[in-house]
């Protein structure tokens, strides 16, 4: 179910083995500095994943594939009553477009408008990401003591 690909990068459905992989993005830590996201020990980063991300029908959840390895992964959920979206992609696959690629096919899959980001205020790769897509301010939120931006996106990609 839902499997989407362009210029080599594809969205597929989550396998057990991508969890691994996943495991071992979140942990980077230059990824974790960009992000400002507390990486999870194992078990319950695997709880996480299996318990509640994998078995909440109201989550969409894609992995990033490139050249048949994952690559990282995107999402979307509920919060409260707005619909957030998130993405995670390994630093070996940073600089090349495939986050665009990956946010643009997952966007054309995921139907919710608005539908909202939030990511760390200095990771400003990833704001210029989703504002190029179509993401517009709406303001700072605080999650802990990192200010993070929201964003909005309203209409299509």
């Amino acid at each position: 179910m839902g499997e989407t690909e362009s210029e080599g990068v594809r969205l597929r459905a989550v396998r057990r083995g991508d969890l691994k992989a996943f495991l071992a993005q979140e942990h980077d830590p230059e990824a974790v500095r960009r992000a400002r996201f507390a990486p999870r020990p194992e078990a319950a980063f695997m709880t996480h994943w299996t318990e509640r991300i994998l078995a909440d029908p109201a989550v969409l959840v894609r992995t990033i594939a490139v050249d048949g390895e994952p690559g990282g992964h995107v999402i979307s959920w509920w919060d409260d009553e707005r619909r957030f979206i998130g993405y995670w992609l390994g630093r070996s696959y940073w600089g090349r477009g495939i986050g665009t690629t990956a946010l643009t096919l997952f966007l054309n899959e995921e139907p919710v408008r608005p539908l909202y980001a939030d990511p760390f205020a200095g990771n400003t790769a990833s704001v210029r990401l989703l504002e190029r897509l179509g993401f517009l301010r709406q303001g700072r939120i605080a999650h802990g003591a990192a200010e993070h931006i929201l964003l909005a996106l309203h209409g299509t990609p």
